[in-house]
């Protein structure tokens, strides 16, 4: 009987062994297949355990809250896309407004009309979990903004739950906010960003905010595919960014979950000091988004990228671009051509990201972005970008006019122009006697034109078969 009871320990004791290996390597395992910066080439994202270079459009930024949004991950992945941008925001979209049925809030409305922020909003976490579960579906990585700053300022501000006049939970005394914020929000006078311990502790408003980012995570932390960025072109006080980004990984941490996090600061120019809150701390934030730079055109637009890229060469990172602006008819600026431009200079100068911004800021997922997504899976199938780096200097390249054609390459191996509207440059090859092809693809019809061969010379000729865009291919033959 002893011997009996003993074994039964051991059996008992083996089992649960082999059930916490097995848990163990199966949580090694989910913490492997989670976007996260590639181990080879930091620069870049992994996802799965392979480079991933992310790219995206789509008709809006909180993507959850669309309707028929599953058709329309259907058309982006089928464009090529792999990446999209959500707002957790009740902004509604152009021409739309709340109570639409377009946009919900994330809290109960009662009977009265007004918000207890005590209760949740069933069919806004419905949305949101959906969103996360066909993105992971479909291999789609998403970049989660908690906060934007347009949401709780001007028209957006009178109906919001968060207004006193709106819910039950406090007064515009107890909140220190007031009825309205009609200015830009650029102007940082809305208290609800400023409530945190270092900040102005506005214990009676943040409580409510930490609730309901820790709803957020109970659903974005189960999911592999997703990102987090604070806040959406904030020029806010560094002290909430922080806060957050404590807030978010010591959840996550709790659950032993991996998460990946940014800022996206409001200045124009990647270079001001703003942007070294982010630059200066890759301990804070694992990755850097540089939209704001899409403000920017032609050679600055790649010189300043450039600039982060190096400024962050100690601790290399994947700098992400999850609005590219630009659109014919557009509000900031640039046309179509431009938002074209800046996709390719971004995949030449070794961007992890890319994503054109929502009409009418960007071109969306238009017949435009779409083709412009399969040129560039197609160029990325016949050029290795993981372990190419951007000709930073132009040093290989001559001949060449301001904002004609970029060059990405690998050494002694392949070597990839970017030109921007037709045009011809000089490439500088290895002298070896090695004969190389060269592919043109013409990405506004994604289709390859017929290869040729060369020998390599101190220097080749390379002529855009047209005008527009055109991206050449020169690989070693063999």
């Amino acid at each position: 009987m002893k011997y009996f009871n003993n074994l039964t320990f051991w059996l008992a004791a083996g089992l649960t062994f082999a059930a916490c290996f097995g848990a163990e390597t199966a949580s090694a395992q989910d913490d492997q297949d989670r976007i996260q910066p590639w181990e080879e080439n930091p620069y870049y994202w992994q996802y799965k355990g392979e480079p991933v270079l992310l790219l995206g459009g789509s008709k809006d930024d909180n993507l959850f809250q669309i309707p028929r949004l599953r058709e329309h991950l259907e058309e982006i992945s089928g464009a090529g896309g792999n990446y999209i941008r959500n707002t957790m925001s009740d902004r509604p979209m152009d021409g739309e407004r709340p109570g639409s049925g377009f946009v919900e809030y994330p809290f109960k409305q009662l009977d009265n009309g007004k918000y207890d922020l005590d209760q949740w909003n069933e069919e806004y976490w419905h949305r949101f979990e959906n969103m996360l579960r066909w993105t992971s579906d479909r291999d789609i990585i998403v970049q989660i903004e908690i906060w934007d700053r347009f949401d709780y300022s001007r028209d957006n501000w009178p109906p919001h739950p968060y207004n006193p006049r709106n819910n039950i939970n406090y007064s515009y005394e107890e909140s220190g906010f007031r009825p309205e914020y009609p200015n830009h929000p650029g102007a940082n006078e809305q208290p609800f960003f400023f409530t945190t311990p270092r900040q102005r502790n506005n214990e009676t408003v943040l409580q409510y905010q930490q609730k309901f980012v820790n709803k957020m995570l109970d659903y974005a932390l189960e999911y592999p595919n997703v990102l987090y960025c604070m806040d959406n072109e904030t020029s806010g006080e560094e002290a909430w960014a922080v806060y957050w980004a404590e807030f978010v990984r010591q959840r996550a941490g709790q659950e032993n979950k991996s998460v990946y996090l940014t800022e996206m600061w409001d200045d124009w120019d990647l270079t001001a000091e703003e942007h070294r809150r982010t630059l200066d701390h890759p301990q804070r934030f694992d990755f850097v988004d540089v939209s704001q730079n899409n403000h920017q055109r032609n050679e600055t637009h790649w010189q300043n990228f450039l600039w982060v890229r190096d400024y962050i060469s100690d601790h290399p990172r994947p700098i992400n671009s999850v609005k590219i602006y630009g659109a014919d008819g557009g509000r900031h600026g640039g046309d179509n051509i431009d938002a074209v431009e800046k996709m390719w200079r971004l995949i030449f100068a070794g961007a992890a990201s890319a994503r054109f911004h929502r009409p009418s800021s960007g071109i969306g997922l238009s017949a435009l972005a779409k083709t412009q997504l399969r040129s560039a899976r197609m160029f990325l199938e016949e050029f290795n970008i993981f372990e190419a780096r951007p000709d930073t200097g132009h040093r290989l390249l001559s001949g060449r006019g301001e904002d004609e054609a970029y060059l990405s390459y690998r050494e002694e191996e392949q070597y990839a122009v970017f030109f921007t509207g037709g045009g011809e440059v000089e490439l500088q090859l290895p002298e070896s006697g090695r004969r190389w092809q060269v592919r043109w693809l013409d990405i506004s019809n994604s289709q390859w034109v017929r290869p040729q061969t060369i020998l390599s010379r101190q220097k080749v000729s390379l002529r855009a078969p047209g005008d527009g865009p055109w991206v050449a291919v020169i690989s070693e033959e063999g």
